[in-house]
């Protein structure tokens, strides 16, 4: 009879311990908020989505969180730095991107719909342009790829390559559907063009291809000019960069489109399927913002 006292209470200790052993793990685990330092790790102040990451601490009342701003480059060397250690990170994301390539990433759902629907990528003009330059504005107003195109440039330029070398790859890879860009347009030799983009991984990529096939397959003279986004819009508006094929609508650069409309052309969506949000490794526990609250 004792010896099946003892072996009961042995086996009631030991389901204690298994339990409370459960408990410290779950606890470790849920506890995400102070694991991160209750931090969000942003990108460029002036970003767009950096405005939507701010509305979402406010709509979903996270109170102890922070944005911290910084740069892509600042971005993506936290996360990789985090990932590689298995250690629980939370940034501003964007697709397309060469981090959901590399990495295992999920988005964080948004049930209060702060950072909106999936957005496009649009080409836009200065005023005049078809007329200064024909054949540019419509070799741009038939500037069109998907973000599996995108991402093979994107992934050359990660993996060292050049973004010029990147791009020219890309286009001579890439012959059919480059020639119909350009089917049935007159060279334009020696024309300058200035292309406006901001220092995103996806625009660095599409400006580069853009600036490629304008030079190589219409002789333009290109130069490209990195700015932030509201220089980009304002040069476009006053007339000193002549295009751009990085404006994210229509939210993120809903503002700029907004302060200058009429004083630029929209050629439409060049790329389709782009989203933005809050976005964290799928080894985290965690799948919805509302979850930060209590995590």
């Amino acid at each position: 009879m004792r010896n099946k006292i003892k072996a009961l209470v042995l086996v009631s200790l030991a389901a204690v311990t298994v339990i409370t052993g459960c408990s410290k793990q779950v606890s470790s685990e849920g506890n995400i908020g102070s694991q991160v330092h209750h931090e969000i790790i942003g990108i460029d102040p002036g970003a767009g989505l950096m405005k939507q990451a701010a509305q979402a601490i406010n709509d979903y009342d996270l109170k102890d969180w922070k944005l911290v701003e910084g740069s892509s480059a600042a971005m993506t060397a936290a996360l990789d730095k985090a990932y590689k250690a298995k250690k629980p990170i939370i940034i501003t994301g964007w697709t397309p991107h060469w981090m959901f390539a590399k990495y295992e990433l999920k988005y964080l759902n948004d049930p209060k719909g702060v950072f909106g629907k999936d957005e496009q990528i649009h080409t836009i003009v200065r005023n005049n342009l078809k007329k200064d330059a024909p054949s540019a504005y419509t070799m741009l107003d038939r500037f069109e790829w998907t973000p599996e195109e995108m991402a093979v440039v994107m992934s050359a330029i990660i993996d060292g390559k050049k973004p010029e070398e990147a791009a020219a790859a890309w286009v001579k890879d890439n012959a059919d559907k480059v020639d119909g860009w350009v089917k049935d347009l007159a060279p334009e030799k020696s024309k300058k063009l200035k292309l406006a983009y901001v220092a995103w991984d996806s625009e660095i990529a599409s400006t580069n291809v853009v600036k490629a096939v304008l030079e190589e397959k219409l002789g333009y003279k290109v130069e490209m000019l990195q700015v932030e986004a509201g220089p980009m819009w304002a040069g476009i508006s006053d007339g000193s960069a002549d295009a751009i094929v990085a404006a994210w609508l229509p939210t993120t650069h809903k503002d700029y489109y907004d302060k200058y409309k009429g004083k630029f052309e929209d050629l439409g969506p060049n790329l389709n399927g782009t989203k933005l949000g809050l976005v964290v490794p799928t080894y985290m526990n965690i799948n919805s913002i509302e979850e930060l609250n209590s995590k």
